[in-house]
């Protein structure tokens, strides 16, 4: 059997074949480049003097949070420290 360079149904035959599409751009696979990037995110904030808190709310908080943010024009971050801020404060 020859091989015919508009058959595409023979994949093996075209191994050697370089094949349009973008190329790898990072060696890593993708779970060790999510580690990475959240690693250099929590050294940004560190650096910015920032600390990292984590807390765990019921749905409803968390969607009248989103909507508060977002009428406010303000990242929920930003939110959330607005009110800690005033509560400290008082």
């Amino acid at each position: 059997m020859a091989k015919e360079t508009s058959d595409r149904t023979t994949i093996d035959l075209f191994a050697t074949e370089k094949r349009p599409g973008r190329p790898r751009s990072n060696p890593l696979p993708r779970d060790q480049q999510l580690k990475i990037n959240k690693r250099n995110q929590i050294q940004r904030d560190r650096a910015n003097g920032l600390k990292r808190i984590e807390l765990k709310v019921s749905q409803d908080l968390y969607d009248a949070l989103n909507e508060k943010a977002l009428a406010s024009n303000i990242s929920r971050s930003q939110l959330i420290e607005l009110i800690l801020q005033k509560q400290v404060n008082a």
